[in-house]
């Protein structure tokens, strides 16, 4: 680095200026030279240099100025401080804003070249750390993610330039694509990194509780609460809050919630003190809020405060060109979750995998998979190990374990079936597999209650007597 290192001299003494220049020219470096506070300033707003050897006693802007610019600035940049009134008070000040080291003169040119030497090593092993942290950040950067597509590859680098900001963010996305993975990646790459990350389904959770679960009570403010709670919002100070399915929160709780974004500050159910909070806010719907609140179910006020940035994360029909790396990285995990090595996936059956639609996304497929592992016998996965390939191929596929049960169309031949039959196939036999438990067939399906609800009905599937008419939860 020696011979490619940058170094800036501010010193209002030409004689110095000169003599420093001269010396550290003949080491090696390149060396560039201002003559009071204002040169320098604009020198280091124009370029950028790996070191600076500054003289606290300007005129204009004295030395301490323009250490401090130039830490803002560049903060990457070393700083050595030259005085001739050298005192402990100047050198902890100097120390304080950033300086690595200090001159006092009067000093010889081999204390100089040795100081350098050692600021200049030092700046090496910095950028050397950064470079190698960066490479190890690259290769991890999503390691929760995988995908290629150019859709994908617009989130990660929305992540990238929304994490290090303390904005609050809204993410859109179908149930089952990974919103909360997102979530944590701006959590993981923010400056709250250290604090807690904490999550919340806002539509997991009743109206009475919401309140008490977000910002907490105090003993005795309703039957059962035997003691004071922190809520939500205090156990995420210093770190993040992840609200999913913010568009399910009532609308008597927007209101509350829209307070505690624009005053950071919350009030614990049945206490009249408030408390300051301070955690960044990230939040994810799968609805439409502009809709929303057109239609008066989502407060205005509250959808503005939350859209300050957005990330959209595409459904998987939208990528398709991903599910191949998304079948074999699912391939890996359960294959060795399950002792059963890495298994290859035969390009039919990939093809059949790239061709469905996916209406739980990343989860159902995530789900499919770990199905087709535990039924692989070999290396290979194939056509038949797949849940919707079993029930296109194997007319007796949907009656196994089922006492029998199947449908109408259930004798077609695998050539002749659609990917809709294929799916309705799919759907009514983990309805009979759950016992038609609606909430466990959609959990297992990778899709939310409604979605099961509307393909019930799209497909014409026969339900108990006693399950008809029970519709969305």
């Amino acid at each position: 680095m020696k011979d490619h290192a940058r170094i800036l001299i501010v010193d209002d003494e030409p004689d110095m200026r000169l003599g420093l220049t001269e010396t550290l020219q003949e080491e090696g470096y390149e060396v560039d030279a201002a003559g009071d506070g204002w040169a320098a300033l604009e020198k280091v707003r124009s370029a950028l240099f790996d070191l600076a050897l500054v003289d606290l006693r300007m005129p204009g802007p004295d030395g301490m100025i323009v250490l401090d610019a130039i830490k803002r600035t560049s903060p990457e940049t070393l700083v050595v401080v030259i005085t001739g009134y050298a005192t402990v008070e100047s050198a902890v000040e100097a120390m304080k804003l950033g300086a690595c080291d200090y001159l006092a003169k009067p000093f010889k040119l081999d204390q100089v070249r040795h100081v350098v030497r050692r600021a200049v090593e030092q700046k090496r092993l910095v950028d050397q750390n950064r470079r190698l942290r960066q490479e190890v950040e690259a290769y991890h950067r999503f390691e929760q993610f995988v995908g290629s597509s150019p859709r994908m590859q617009e989130v990660f680098r929305a992540i990238e330039k929304a994490a290090p900001t303390s904005s609050t963010v809204l993410i859109y996305g179908e149930t089952g694509t990974g919103k909360e993975l997102v979530a944590r990646a701006l959590h993981r790459r923010s400056r709250r990194a250290e604090g807690p990350f904490i999550t919340v389904s806002c539509g997991a959770i009743s109206e009475p509780l919401l309140e008490s679960e977000l910002f907490g009570h105090v003993k005795g403010a309703f039957t059962g609460a035997h003691a004071d709670r922190e809520g939500l919002f205090e156990a995420a100070d210093g770190g993040t809050l992840f609200l999913d399915e913010i568009g399910d929160v009532p609308p008597a709780m927007q209101m509350k919630l829209l307070r505690a974004l624009q005053e950071r500050e919350v009030q614990r159910v049945g206490e009249t003190r408030v408390r300051k909070v301070d955690c960044r806010l990230i939040a994810a719907t799968h609805k439409d809020l502009p809709e929303e609140t057109r239609v008066g179910r989502f407060r205005e006020d509250l959808y503005y405060r939350l859209n300050v940035l957005t990330i959209l994360i595409p459904p998987l029909r939208e990528r398709k060109e991903d599910i191949p790396l998304l079948a074999r990285h699912f391939l890996q995990k359960y294959g060795h979750e399950m002792g059963k090595g890495v298994p290859d996936a035969a390009p039919e059956a990939l093809d059949l995998l790239t061709r469905y639609d996916w209406p739980g996304n990343v989860r159902e497929l995530q789900n499919a998979i770990e199905r087709a592992v535990i039924l692989l016998d070999g290396p290979t996965l194939r056509p038949e190990h797949l849940p919707l390939d079993r029930a296109a191929s194997e007319p007796g596929a949907l009656a196994t374990g089922m006492g029998g049960v199947g449908s109408a169309g259930s004798q077609k031949q695998a050539g002749t079936l659609t990917l809709e039959e294929m799916e309705r196939r799919y759907i009514l036999q983990v309805l009979h597999e759950t016992s038609f438990h609606q909430s466990r067939a959609a959990e297992i399906l990778g899709i939310g209650r409604r979605t099961l609800y509307r393909k019930i009905r799209e497909y014409g599937i026969d339900l108990p007597a006693e399950e008809k008419g029970a519709g969305p939860e």
